[in-house]
């Protein structure tokens, strides 16, 4: 009688423990708080857009039948005064058209105008602060950041060409409006009350959705933490 063969021991078979997850890096926070740059956005568009909404016909700007030579400079400083009342919104489309042409025909300042936006946007006005800012290994405070930025600022805006830039294309602007407010008789144009006690400051609306903008960032931020 044939002997059977002897088993083998059974192979100890042991399963590959399940591979670790990697470990998943502590998700930094956005570099820009997208809930504040999108109400900053909104406020900014709503507020240019009635501003845009208020603005007096070209036509009526460019009336050659309305201009005449002022007969003293009183007389001169009454039109400019009416004009700017009146035509305030046409007036801050003229100042911004002669700024952004004079960007445009200068590459190096634009592109360094932009640089300088995105910083102020990334670094301080639209980041959270918590966690800090970190460049080079070091943390960097928000005051600290403010400092950096104020500085930089002042550096591109009053020691380069930008400056300059920018000085000549408000001046040119300025004297635009000047021209045209001194020598366009105001006498067919109705003002309303409410018209005459409006802010005639040429850029009065963007400052002032950027500050209510400001102010409703960090409750946007704060809410978006929690």
């Amino acid at each position: 009688m044939m002997s059977s063969a002897p088993s083998l021991p059974p192979l100890p078979i042991s399963n590959p423990p399940a591979s670790a997850a990697a470990p998943v890096a502590p998700s930094s926070a956005a570099p820009v708080s997208t809930p504040a740059f999108r109400l900053f956005l909104s406020r900014l568009s709503d507020s240019v857009g009635r501003s845009l909404s208020n603005r007096r016909p070209w036509s009526e700007l460019a009336d050659r039948s309305a201009f005449t030579r002022p007969d003293s400079l009183s007389d001169a400083t009454y039109r400019l005064r009416k004009n700017l009342t009146y035509f305030r919104v046409n007036y801050a489309a003229v100042v911004a058209a002669v700024l952004a042409i004079s960007l445009i025909t200068n590459p190096f300042s634009l592109v360094v105008l932009l640089a300088l936006l995105a910083a102020w946007c990334l670094l301080y006005l639209f980041r959270p602060s918590d966690p800090p800012l970190v460049i080079l290994g070091r943390n960097f405070s928000d005051r600290e950041t403010l400092g950096s930025l104020v500085l930089i600022t002042v550096f591109v805006v009053f020691l380069t060409s930008v400056g300059s830039l920018l000085i000549s294309a408000l001046v040119a602007g300025a004297a635009i409006v000047g021209a045209h407010g001194a020598f366009r008789v105001p006498e067919d144009l109705f003002l309303d009350e409410q018209e005459t006690g409006a802010a005639s400051s040429l850029l009065s609306f963007l400052g002032g959705a950027a500050s209510s903008a400001a102010s409703a960032g960090p409750a946007v931020v704060a809410a978006a933490r929690v």
